[in-house]
């Protein structure tokens, strides 16, 4: 895995990039490729990259070119399937320099233009500078697993794999949070692409080609999740018995791959539920013999997942470690997690997730496999039950038994909102009349997260003012929506808003880069995708049992303990890290008066409130949701502020560029 930067002249007087902009874009990615650096200029373009050398490790650097080397690349990511691709391209007559999946992308593009990114099966972001056409192509994968943001700023066009390289490159771009961005955040737990936090910062959306050519831009998915209609049409057309068998050999081949496809060690997560215990019984069938896992542990019990996480190390034989968490390690750490995620979060989740990667990376691992995807292909998350259960009261809303299936979700909680039935009614019972409307699913969610903004500022207010983000949002949603099941549309508002914005950016890509190591997620694989959409609705959640036709799978795999057992998704202590004798001193720094006014994100004094009510309660495990996504939320707020816009990222000490290549110029 690798960072990706560049800059494009898009009008004739724009300045040709340099050298040292070049550099200060790699170096503030050098987390992401600490093992190489390399540069491509000519007078309308420069590229950066830096390198975490995975495939090919002698002769992979980058940027890397065709033949006659008018076609330059610079990548972020896997091409799981190049070994297949570079066949067909050898075919058709392409010659290869190098082993590397990346150049097969290079041919393919030569061979296919925009069509080869339907081709690869993998997680990437790319940027393709055709010399020749004096175009630029940017694309990122179906899922947004790897990101990409771009900026224009004085007739130049700026992209990264993060924002703080685009910062980097030019101290004049201007910076300062989007508000509509914040907005988003504040609704849905991130942004939803193409916006972005930052104020002039978009985000390609993932499975889209971008392509900038003679002052205009054309963009087009190349990539949707597709789901059956009620017709029938794209359904899988075998029984459960014959799902159970595909589901088995996709994700056997997604995990083989992902597993043997490195010329480096690859190790695994073990969380301790069913998603990485199956993906690590699969990668050891696939590599055959001992590898490294590691487990997070936490001092909370609540949150902890030790005992299921040991049976699985038994039944592997692997060499595992493991760090524990308390809730100083979160609060020392958060900082650097906002610098990372470069986005405010409403959970604290990722940071344990920053020390597990860290202490993958000092176990000398580069690459892990995780469960991530899991929950969304196939239905395993708590709203999806929820909405079911919802759905089937609204048919009879006077129901006095239908509401009790609500007490059957949240079983992990200490707190859960179905704990006393009344206030549960209540809120659950919200709307039931819409159940056929277009996120009926997430309404009870992006309701709860909405009322935070009563801690936003005039300011903030002022500058969305007749905003409506979700009617936005639902303007969006393709025109075969309706004719989904209702699952696969609960499916598919999870995938376009939590998936890669908050789950594979903030906990995974951006948790895993910052130490240097590149995460795989076999349940993500095309293929496996593929197949997850066309099931049938009850093959995923059959009845209120989740990820039923995955559980069938695993069957024989995995100890029937991990099997049995109750779902408890991953979380971590939230409000609570920040408050008692161990909060560090940033902590109150970022709560002052002062500083709240300065991000003008926030109401000084309804946020003073909440975080009296807070320090007040500093020994009480029972903080509320709202509470505590209160708190992190501001925190993180204020953190990113604090980091992005009163501060100006440098990019940090200058790094070693093994490969400069230039065109064109006399310097």
């Amino acid at each position: 895995m690798c960072g990706i930067a560049g800059i494009v002249c898009l009008q004739p007087e724009a300045a040709t990039p340099t050298r040292e902009e070049l550099g200060r874009m790699a170096g503030a990615l050098r987390h992401r490729g600490p093992d190489e650096f390399g540069i491509y200029r000519d007078r309308r373009a420069g590229l950066a990259h830096a390198r975490l050398s995975i495939i090919d490790l002698s002769t992979g650097q980058q940027p890397l070119a065709n033949e006659d080397e008018t076609l330059w690349i610079v990548f972020n990511g896997e091409i799981f399937n190049y070994l297949e691709l570079r066949d067909e391209l050898l075919a058709l007559g392409h010659t290869f320099r190098t082993r590397s999946d990346t150049e097969v992308i290079v041919h393919a593009y030569e061979a296919w233009g925009a069509d080869a990114f339907e081709r690869f099966n993998g997680q990437w972001a790319v940027a393709l500078w055709d010399s020749r056409r004096q175009a630029l192509v940017l694309a990122r994968d179906r899922l947004g697993v790897r990101p990409l943001y771009v900026a224009t700023h004085k007739g130049r066009l700026y992209f990264a794999s993060e924002v703080k390289s685009i910062f980097a490159a030019d101290p004049s771009l201007p910076r300062g949070l989007d508000p509509v961005g914040v907005e988003q955040t504040f609704t849905f737990w991130t942004v939803v692409p193409p916006q972005g936090v930052f104020a002039g910062i978009s985000e390609l959306p993932p499975g889209f080609v971008r392509t900038y050519h003679n002052g205009d831009m054309e963009e087009h998915a190349f990539w949707t999740p597709r789901y059956p209609t009620e017709d029938g049409a794209g359904s899988f057309k075998g029984s459960l018995e014959d799902a159970t068998v595909a589901v088995r050999a996709a994700l056997e081949a997604a995990t083989s791959l992902r597993m043997l496809r490195a010329d480096v060690p690859v190790g695994s997560y073990l969380s301790g539920g069913l998603d990485s215990s199956l993906v690590a019984s699969l990668a050891l069938a696939a590599k055959g013999q001992r590898f490294s896992t590691f487990s997070l542990r936490f001092d909370d019990v609540e949150y902890d997942e030790t005992e299921f996480q040991r049976l699985m190390v038994q039944r592997l034989g692997s060499a595992h470690q493991e760090v524990v968490v308390s809730r100083a390690d979160i609060a020392n750490v958060f900082p650097d997690v906002i610098a990372h995620t470069e986005r405010p979060i409403l959970r604290t989740a990722p940071a344990p997730l920053f020390l597990l990667s860290r202490l993958v990376r000092q176990a000398g691992i580069k690459v892990v496999l995780t469960g991530e995807g899991a929950d969304e292909m196939f239905a395993g998350y708590d709203i999806f039950r929820e909405a079911k259960v919802r759905r089937f009261w609204a048919r009879q809303p006077n129901s006095r038994l239908r509401p009790r299936l609500l007490e059957r979700l949240y079983p992990y909680l200490a707190r859960s909102p179905v704990a006393q039935q009344a206030m549960a009614r209540q809120f659950f019972g919200r709307n039931l009349a819409g159940f056929r409307a277009p996120g009926f699913s997430h309404d009870t969610r992006w309701h709860t997260t909405s009322a935070l903004k009563r801690l936003f500022s005039p300011a903030q207010r002022e500058a969305v003012r007749g905003q409506d983000v979700i009617a936005d949002f639902v303007r969006t949603l393709p025109d075969d929506f309706a004719r989904w099941s209702f699952l696969a549309q609960d499916q598919y508002i999870e995938v376009r808003t939590l998936l890669s914005g908050y789950l594979l950016s903030s906990q995974g890509d951006r948790m895993l880069m910052a130490n240097s190591v590149e995460g795989r997620f076999p349940f993500l694989d095309r293929n496996v995708v593929a197949l997850a959409d066309s099931l049938p609705a009850d093959y995923k959640l059959r009845v209120l049992d989740e990820k039923h036709v995955v559980k069938r799978a695993a069957r024989g795999l995995i100890p029937d303990e991990i099997l049995r057992r109750k779902k408890q998704p991953y979380r971590a202590p939230d409000a609570l890290s920040f408050v008692g004798p161990h909060a560090p001193g940033w902590v109150d720094e970022m709560m002052t008066e002062s500083a709240l006014r300065d991000s003008g994100v926030f109401d000084p004094t309804a946020v003073s409130k909440l975080w009296r009510k807070c320090r007040d309660r500093q020994s009480d495990a029972q903080f509320s949701n709202a509470d505590n996504m209160a708190v992190v939320g501001v925190l993180s707020t204020q953190l990113l502020h604090h980091q992005f816009i009163r501060r100006t990222p440098d990019g940090g000490p200058a790094v070693p560029i093994k490969t400069i290549v230039e065109k064109g110029l006399t310097s």
